[in-house]
């Protein structure tokens, strides 16, 4: 086969997507030295994004190619997705077999089968929580992404459901792929390793730990709210630690903070490298991801495989992720979450049983077993 990869989320997006595309294609390329791949980058590397092409390329067999396309990919955005002007990237990839662009929008594409991956419809479930303007933009492009594919991908049987659903998809033309979690996130029991990063963010102290963009989707004023009742309640020593740069609509999160006085007892830290987050998980007593909606939902994912006890909402796609791996909390009460971290603060066992259950759970998600079957979908397209 030749496949052609959007990859152009890789090289632009330090989270979400562009982490999500990076592990998909690494695994790929750990895995199939027979296809032919060409990753398709439209605008200039930003800085993170060279980087990680840098390390790429010295990873990749010699039937990885990166192909890099002229003009920014807002102009490509606007060219494709505004105008609609059918300039092909089979001009730039040359002929394919397969595209596969995993940002839930299509470029025009001349002869191959076509695959989109749909990583959740938060601007259809939850429109309040995204700005006019992208929804806008997502209302007109993701519909049109999936009329046009042969192939849609979701990040799980929630966000199946919703395409089928919200979009129309007929069943037989969506398939879930489990995203998996990166290698790096396991136990980190170096106390060098701990000390050195609970130093350099200035964490002396026992704290409750959350990962996410700050944004309204998830759920951050509830948490707020809990940790406050919390604090009222008992005598918990611990802070809360945001880890997380700013999104949008996220003036009400700062605002209640304020409001609750808990100006010296919430610590954002801004976006978190990589690298640095498993040590981040291990150091929390426990995880707590409250979202109102996710398509998959890898923060809870990250933490049961660092061994962090972990407390979600049960809304979307979280129950498929966290199972019988972590604690289920509704997503509208504050003092339901108050109390279900309370207990898990308050009880080693409990926190020992959750501990091993999150890391058993963990390992039910990897970047190879997706990669499997994502070339098995391959496959199957073309003999269709």
């Amino acid at each position: 086969m030749r496949i052609g990869i959007d990859y152009t989320a890789a090289t632009h997006q330090q989270a979400g997507i562009g982490r999500y595309t990076r592990g998909l294609v690494a695994a790929l390329a750990q895995q199939d030295t027979d296809d032919e791949f060409v990753l398709l980058v439209t605008g200039g590397m930003s800085h993170h994004g060279g980087l990680q092409s840098q390390k790429l390329k010295a990873i990749l067999p010699s039937n990885f190619r990166i192909r890099q396309v002229p003009l920014s990919h807002r102009i490509w955005t606007i060219i494709w997705h505004r105008l609609r002007i059918p300039l092909a990237v089979d001009a730039f990839t040359g002929p394919l077999d397969v595209f596969h662009s995993p940002d839930y929008v299509l470029p025009p594409v001349r002869q191959a089968k076509r695959v989109v991956t749909i990583h959740d419809l938060s601007y259809l479930r939850y429109p309040e929580g995204a700005e006019a303007k992208l929804r806008r933009y997502l209302n007109s492009a993701v519909p049109r992404a999936v009329r046009r594919a042969d192939l849609v991908l979701a990040d799980s049987r929630s966000t199946k459901n919703d395409i089928i659903e919200l979009l129309g998809a007929p069943s037989g033309k969506v398939e879930v792929l489990y995203p998996g979690v990166d290698e790096i996130f396991r136990v980190v029991e170096d106390d060098k390793v701990l000390s050195e990063v609970s130093s350099s963010y200035g964490l002396d102290f026992p704290f409750i730990f959350t990962v996410g963009t700050v944004e309204p989707r998830k759920n951050l004023i509830l948490l707020l709210d809990a940790y406050a009742v919390l604090r009222e309640a008992s005598d918990v020593p611990h802070k809360l630690v945001v880890a997380g740069g700013k999104g949008w609509l996220y003036e009400g999160v700062f605002r209640r903070v304020e409001e609750l006085s808990l100006d010296e007892d919430v610590i954002f830290l801004g976006f978190v490298a990589d690298e640095n987050l498993p040590a981040l998980y291990s150091l929390a007593d426990v995880f707590v991801f409250p979202s109102l909606y996710e398509g998959f939902g890898l923060p809870p994912l990250e933490a049961m495989a660092c061994g962090t006890p972990v407390i979600t909402s049960g809304s979307s796609s979280l129950p498929e992720v966290v199972d019988e791996g972590g604690l289920m909390v509704p997503a509208n009460d504050p003092d339901v979450l108050a109390e279900t971290i309370r207990r898990v603060l308050n009880d080693p066992g409990l926190r020992e049983d959750l501990a091993k259950r999150g890391v058993s759970q963990a390992r039910k998600f990897s970047w190879q077993a997706a990669a499997r079957r994502l070339l098995t979908l391959y496959g199957r397209l073309l003999a269709s």
